[in-house]
């Protein structure tokens, strides 16, 4: 049965993730002016490709409404028109607009907007559908549960409906950060202290440390329905051995543990610019952990970037030097209202980084699992070789370990070059991936991801 949370009007925000149109009109159309004529040759007038491409623009912008209707669910249906009936200033309820949101690895988003009474804002809210075989991931009704006790406390969106693919969310008056957003001082020093009070959220529930769990629940699973090839490529069958190592290595007494959330990229932050406040929004991961790693996480995915033409490629060269984690980290721990010392400000620092080796072992399993379970057009066993290579090449200096570590180590695993030798067979590959992976889509799936035809991709 579909689920009407509340009846309430919203509060007059909105969120704003930029519409797959705003990035066609921004550029992307010149790509494919030049995609298209180096399709179809050089006898093909470049004018001509661009009468084409327009061509194709307006039919897809003439047929974008009804198909997009078609995406959603009835139930999801039922839902938005039950809560647009409670709206006096909606002119019909069932002339509702679906617009795609660009940005998601995991679920497909949509905004949808009813017209209103002249003068009036239109009505918006914020659809998710949950992608295919994400439930290995997570539990989506303990998700809710967060997502609810978050709302709650006014630290997110509202959740106004549920329906058996996906819910209903409250559209907040926000922009979604960029990934060059994160790395700008002020913004970075807001995020800081957003983290903090997430992380001091009492959060209902086991208050256990998960992520060891969940790194061999994905283990387990990456095991399952990986083929012998990729179980051997990766080291699959001795990986459970690496992960209780490195949860030995890595579990501190005392430990600093919170409400963390995991995903903490910048897609899953929302800035709005009138207040100078962030929001933090996609609960899937959430969990408590050691603040470390969510913080770990956060640095390490400032190597990404998911709005490029290749958004599956990292470049760790992007990863924070020293003076970036120190501003972080100072200010994170000085939201408290007390100052830090020192040893508390280099503490948390080294701890930090040796648990980015725990974020690349966890991401580099979604990546192989996700492989075989979303048909979301990204490159995920690429992504994972990516991880795990970071993995490798940094564990012996943040762990300041020696080759006489055999007892404790994977089999095999004693040197980076050897795992690395083994994903990309005898090509060498350098650390930052500057030479870009062979594109696996054709000129026309480029042309339906750009023109709005395709899905999404996302981790959250």
């Amino acid at each position: 049965m579909p689920v009407l949370l509340s009846g309430r009007q919203p509060p007059s925000r909105h969120q704003h993730i930029v519409p797959l149109e705003v990035y066609f009109y921004c550029g992307a159309r010149c790509l494919v002016y030049q995609a298209i004529y180096k399709f179809i040759g050089e006898s093909f007038p470049m004018g001509a490709a661009e009468e084409l491409v327009n061509q194709i623009a307006f039919e897809n912008d003439v047929n974008d409404k009804e198909n997009y209707l078609d995406c959603l669910p009835d139930e999801a249906k039922m839902i938005l028109k039950a809560l647009a009936r409670k709206w006096e200033n909606v002119l019909d309820v069932n002339a509702l607009e679906v617009i795609p949101l660009k940005g998601a690895m995991t679920n497909e988003v949509f905004q949808i907007k009813w017209q209103t009474k002249e003068g009036e804002m239109s009505r918006k809210v914020l659809v998710r559908i949950y992608g295919e075989g994400t439930d290995i991931f997570f539990d989506r009704d303990n998700e809710i549960r967060t997502f609810a006790f978050i709302s709650k406390n006014g630290q997110g969106p509202r959740l106004l409906g549920r329906f058996a693919q996906g819910r209903l969310e409250e559209f907040i008056r926000a922009r979604t950060l960029s990934a060059l957003d994160i790395r700008d001082p002020s913004i970075s020093a807001i995020i800081a202290s957003k983290m903090k009070e997430f992380h001091d959220l009492d959060m209902p529930g086991s208050k256990n440390v998960y992520l060891w769990d969940r790194l061999r629940n994905w283990l387990i699973e990456a095991r399952r329905i990986s083929s012998p090839e990729e179980i051997e490529t990766f080291h699959l069958d001795s990986m459970d051995k690496e992960i209780s190592f490195l949860e030995k290595e890595l579990s501190v007494s005392p430990e600093r543990v919170g409400f963390c959330h995991n995903d903490l990229q910048y897609g899953n932050i929302m800035l709005d610019e009138v207040t100078n406040s962030v929001t933090i929004i996609d609960y899937e991961y959430a969990s408590y952990n050691p603040i470390a790693y969510d913080i770990a996480n956060h640095f390490t995915e400032m190597a990404a970037n998911y709005h490029t033409e290749t958004p599956h490629v990292l470049d760790f060269s992007k990863y924070p030097d020293l003076e970036e984690r120190q501003r972080f980290v100072q200010t994170y721990l000085s939201s408290s209202e007390e100052k830090p010392s020192d040893n508390e400000v280099q503490q948390l620092l080294d701890e930090v980084e040796k648990y980015t080796l725990a974020s690349h072992l966890l991401w580099g399993l979604w990546g192989i699992i996700s492989e075989h379970v979303n048909k979301i057009d990204f490159d995920y066993k690429e992504y994972a070789r990516q991880r795990f290579q970071e993995y490798w090449s940094k564990k012996n200096n943040l762990l300041s370990l020696d080759k006489s570590f055999d007892d404790n180590a994977t089999p095999g695993f004693n040197s980076p070059k050897h795992f690395v030798n083994l994903l990309a067979g005898k090509e060498a590959l350098t650390s930052t991936f500057n030479e870009k992976p062979r594109k696996r889509t054709r000129i026309s799936k480029k042309l339906k991801k750009i023109f709005g035809l395709g899905l999404f991709r996302s981790k959250h």
